[in-house]
């Protein structure tokens, strides 16, 4: 895993799971890396891991069986496409809609080129 020196590692280690959840390669219910696991597949502090599965579980995306392990959460994609859509309706969508007005293009521009 590559990491973005402009955004904290726990939040980019978030993304990567949820994006792995959004895609398929983890399915709800299925057990995800213990976090010494998952820390040394990536190179990163399992204290770092710990912070990210800890903002994910209060998002109700991975939850904790006590003794076994981490699991993906049945409505993990459901939660993560409300997020991820919320977040970009607020803060992606509007920056990108004063791009096309400045730049003069029409949005029946985008959608013939999409």
């Amino acid at each position: 895993m590559e990491f973005d020196p402009n955004k904290p590692i726990y939040l980019q280690i978030c993304d990567n799971i949820c994006e792995q959840i959004l895609s398929g390669g983890l399915a709800p219910e299925s057990r995800i890396l213990s976090v010494r696991e998952y820390g040394a597949s990536i190179g990163v502090n399992p204290n770092t891991v710990a912070r990210s599965y800890e903002k994910l579980t209060d998002a109700g995306i991975i939850y904790n069986k006590r003794g076994i392990g981490y699991f993906v959460a049945g409505p993990a994609r459901d939660i993560i496409l409300e997020q991820q859509r919320r977040e970009f309706l607020e803060n992606e969508a509007p920056q990108f809609i004063k791009r096309m007005r400045l730049l003069g293009i029409d949005p029946s521009e985008i959608l013939n080129n999409a």
